[in-house]
């Protein structure tokens, strides 16, 4: 049996005021908790102490079961990754994720547009692939968007604005989606895979966008 370990949060500061932990005790943490800065959700269940001095503490319960619990970079990382199973594209399946303060805001896959057939319908294949253009080249000649360009344009057929958002992408941004995110106002980049094109990192640097290259398992 899985044994639970216990901390003990002191309620004198609180003497004389009503205790947050009274008013809402699935969202108590200790403050050395390694996610005592995380707002959504809680790690662990509370309970009084029947130590002496329990009507001064309140008993925190760690539950080793959420030990595993991914950092907020991976959880929208994963994210990409699942959007990404949504492509259509024969040659590169790409998905991206746009937040802002630990919500999501839009999400995208590369693609046809709405109500156009996807290459894999049709007799020709990729269009690309027949004219063996190589990646990060004649970017016109492809009949798919780019999941950061779908995920701009979604979150625009809602009316929600990115400014000062992040993206999570599984691939780095190509020049042409580039440009779309520094004028949507995206502040930084994650994103796991490589892509060629060095004119896309150089000008998301001139346009301030922090570019961050993360790793999952």
């Amino acid at each position: 049996m899985v044994q639970n370990k216990k901390k003990v949060i002191s309620l004198r500061p609180n003497q004389g005021k009503v205790s947050e932990a009274f008013k809402h005790p699935d969202t108590v943490k200790s403050s050395d908790s390694p996610d005592s800065s995380d707002s959504v959700g809680s790690v662990g269940s509370v309970g009084f102490s029947d130590s002496p001095g329990s009507s001064d503490s309140l008993e925190v319960l760690d539950n080793p079961q959420v030990s595993g619990r991914p950092s907020w970079e991976i959880y929208f990382m994963r994210i990409s990754r699942l959007v990404a199973s949504r492509s259509t594209c024969l040659r590169r399946q790409v998905g991206a994720v746009i937040v802002r303060e630990k919500r999501i805001l839009a999400t995208g896959y590369n693609g046809a547009p709405n109500n156009t057939p996807h290459c894999f319908e049709l007799p020709g294949g990729c269009l690309r692939e027949a004219r063996n253009i190589p990646s990060g080249q004649r970017q016109e000649l492809c009949r798919g968007l780019h999941a950061e360009q779908n995920a701009i344009l979604q979150a625009a057929a809602f009316g929600v604005s990115l400014k000062g958002s992040d993206i999570y992408c599984t691939h780095q941004p190509c020049i042409t989606c580039a440009k779309m995110l520094i004028n949507s106002g995206i502040l930084r980049v994650v994103y796991l895979g490589d892509y060629p094109d060095e004119l896309s990192l150089q000008m998301m640097k001139e346009g301030n966008i922090k570019l961050e290259r993360i790793g999952l398992d």
